[in-house]
């Protein structure tokens, strides 16, 4: 069969089923490397937690009212899930495009670049469910799960898992060398990993820096578990997760339209 033909807005065509068949693919293949790449995603938030948990929470006791380790574990878990989508559509999806030229592959068959860009992106948010939950687990063994809320967290990083993953597509469909992928890391993961609220509450820091932290992406995924987690979701965590979802819209077609230039000469 004849690939398919892309207009200008076909984006907002894609397959359904071509994106799963893509998504099944990457399935299929992390079902051979599991073991692995749960170490290297998962043990990392496992040691921030052992670390700033039990040993920074040997001299700080409580923070806002919940013990240390408490507050930590709930913030670490958005992380877990935010590095699971981030590392597959970023590095991985790097890998597959540049070097194994899979991408190129895949669209001289029925499948689109659409397809290709939207399985990766639901791969990338499957990668942030299985991650977040498992760390989730790991927290809920340590006894800083307070609520039967806490089984919305897995639907929340599903959603958040989407976010991350169209914002690092977007990155890597416009990034040159995978050397720069340095500088997604350093400048925008890190910062956001730091100021998001993970380590300590944003209410004593300048304003600038709180009106900053607020537009991460990271900050209202780290709101809303810890909210989930403990059982204390108020009126004001629907402005995290309208932030969430308009995020995801708004960046959804970037991701696609930047691929579709690079891999369609």
């Amino acid at each position: 069969m004849a690939p398919r033909a892309l207009g200008p807005s076909s984006f907002l065509f894609f397959s359904p089923r071509g994106a799963f068949r893509f998504w099944q693919r990457n399935a299929y293949i992390f079902r051979r490397i599991f073991p692995e790449s749960i170490a290297v995603n998962f043990l990392e938030p496992v040691i921030y937690l052992l670390a700033m948990g039990f040993g920074i929470g040997a001299y700080l006791s409580t923070i806002g009212g919940l013990p240390y380790l408490t507050f930590v574990a709930t913030g670490l878990v958005a992380t877990a899930a935010m590095f699971g989508a981030t590392f597959e559509c970023t590095y991985n999806a790097y890998v597959q495009m540049h070097y194994e030229k899979a991408y190129d592959a895949v669209i001289t068959t029925p499948l689109g670049v659409e397809d290709v860009v939207i399985g990766e992106v639901w791969w990338g948010a499957t990668r942030s469910v299985l991650y977040g939950t498992v760390f989730l687990v790991v927290i809920t063994l340590f006894g800083t799960v307070r609520s039967p809320l806490a089984l919305l967290i897995p639907p929340l990083f599903l959603l958040s898992g989407l976010m991350f993953s169209v914002i690092a597509m977007t990155f890597t469909a416009a990034n040159p060398s995978i050397d720069y992928f340095t500088f997604y890391f350093a400048l925008f993961v890190t910062p956001m990993f730091m100021f998001s609220g993970v380590f300590f509450p944003l209410d004593a820091l300048p304003a600038w820096v709180r009106t900053a932290a607020w537009f991460t992406p990271l900050s209202h995924v780290v709101s809303l578990s810890r909210a989930l987690a403990l059982g204390t979701v108020e009126a004001r965590h629907a402005k995290d997760l309208a932030w969430i979802l308009t995020v995801t819209v708004a960046m959804f077609p970037l991701p696609v339209v930047l691929m579709r230039r690079r891999l369609v000469k």
